[in-house]
């Protein structure tokens, strides 16, 4: 309790969050207002689409909403590192400069919303935490927003593992893209699973986005249409049906 209170009066002393500048942004096309909706009801949200649709950047604004009402005293977000083409242990520096880049696309989110200034403040006083999903084993997150991130790249025990980690007085967002999984053939990613086992379970709630969801440059839903209709073309092995290997 006493680490919440410090966390609280940091939050009130340096830096009150009715006077910060945090930019706001309107949820642009219906499912983006599903989602902020589904947020704000939910106890846990599933965000599911391709790139480019806000879901990540959405999660992050109701984070900072939800710490600025105080009705949580922290924000944490977790996404599984998964090598996708060049291994971690070739990759030079620490631990921790290794797997920065795959939590990148986090920071960026904070970036536009509050600074980075701002950000290393908080991280550094632990309002703000962004980890490795491996780090959320064993802990239980209370009074807490939590974000999972890139979710397609979970196993189906580590699914369950995260979901379970969430507290009292605590809201959770997952995010992914289903077409986007880096876990390989073999493995049945965790995202799926969760679709088929928590669909119309009580207190969680599924917002599935497509392509005119797409904030990017205009060519990414062009990009979009033109991979799904092949893939519909397709057979078995990523080959169409009438060509020969």
């Amino acid at each position: 309790m006493g680490k919440q209170r410090r966390r609280r009066d940091v939050l009130d002393e340096s830096a009150p969050l009715t006077s910060y500048n945090f930019k706001h942004f309107e949820p642009r096309g219906e499912h983006q207002k599903q989602y902020l909706k589904a947020i704000a009801s939910s106890d846990v949200t599933f965000g599911i689409g391709a790139a480019g649709g806000g879901k990540t950047f959405l999660a992050v604004s109701a984070a900072l909403e939800a710490l600025k009402n105080k009705e949580v005293s922290r924000i944490i977000i977790t996404r599984p590192v998964v090598e996708a083409g060049e291994k971690l242990g070739f990759l030079p520096g620490d631990l921790q400069e290794k797997i920065n880049p795959y939590l990148r696309p986090i920071y960026d989110s904070f970036f536009t919303l509050i600074g980075p200034e701002r950000l290393n403040d908080w991280r550094r006083d632990e309002i703000v935490e962004i980890a490795p999903l491996a780090y959320m084993r064993g802990r239980s997150l209370t009074d807490a927003f939590i974000i999972v991130d890139e979710a397609q790249n979970t196993t189906i025990e580590q699914m369950r593992m995260v979901l379970t980690r969430i507290g009292s007085n605590s809201k959770m967002v997952v995010t992914g893209d289903t077409s986007q999984s880096d876990l390989g053939t073999k493995v049945r990613s965790g995202l799926l699973d969760a679709i088929c086992v928590l669909e119309g379970t009580s207190g969680i709630s599924f917002v599935y986005f497509d392509e005119t969801d797409v904030q990017r440059h205009p060519i990414v839903k062009s990009i979009l249409r033109a991979y799904d209709k092949s893939s519909q073309q397709k057979g078995v092995g990523g080959f169409k049906k009438d060509e020969k290997v």
